[in-house]
């Protein structure tokens, strides 16, 4: 007589990835990094958990270091004593040449240093970082325009089929 396989006990799955939208909307993204990102208590469950707004977040390098300025980490309702501010400045975890690169290239050029996604790998919290240079009013036009008559056309050849 064959054994019963045994049920798979579910885990409960982190987000893939939470993407800062805006900035794409917002910005043209030229370059991106990979930073680890510092952080207290209950914060990593409360990303885990999807409880997280990047969207007015951005970056600032100070004293060599990259910041991470206005990120929005709801408090986990499950800590019981110490709770984190929500729109703290949280320090990015980068190679110091890194650091140097992004911060000669922003000068440079004039771009903007951005968070676009915040995910994880192997258990830890990771922030891509994107150097980025803002659109004009007409490029974003155009840019809807363009995903437009993208999607009417995959419409169209789905009809068709």
């Amino acid at each position: 007589m064959p054994k019963k396989p045994k049920p798979k006990t579910e885990k409960p799955a982190a987000p893939k990835s939470l993407l800062n939208r805006r900035a794409r909307y917002d910005y043209e993204l030229l370059q991106t990094f990979e930073c680890g990102i510092a952080l207290v208590g209950s914060e990593v469950k409360s990303i885990y958990k999807g409880r997280v707004n990047l969207v007015d977040a951005y970056c600032q390098i100070t004293n060599h270091e990259l910041w991470l300025h206005n990120l929005d980490i709801e408090p986990y309702e499950n800590a019981t004593n110490f709770q984190p501010e929500r729109r703290r400045d949280r320090k990015l975890l980068a190679h110091k040449k890194e650091i140097d690169l992004i911060e000669r290239r922003a000068q440079e050029k004039g771009l903007a240093i951005v968070p676009t996604k915040i995910y994880f790998t192997r258990g830890k919290v990771k922030v891509e970082v994107a150097l980025a240079r803002g659109k004009r009013q007409y490029d974003r036009r155009e840019q809807i325009a363009k995903d437009e008559s993208r999607r009417e056309a995959d419409r169209a050849r789905k009809e068709r089929f």
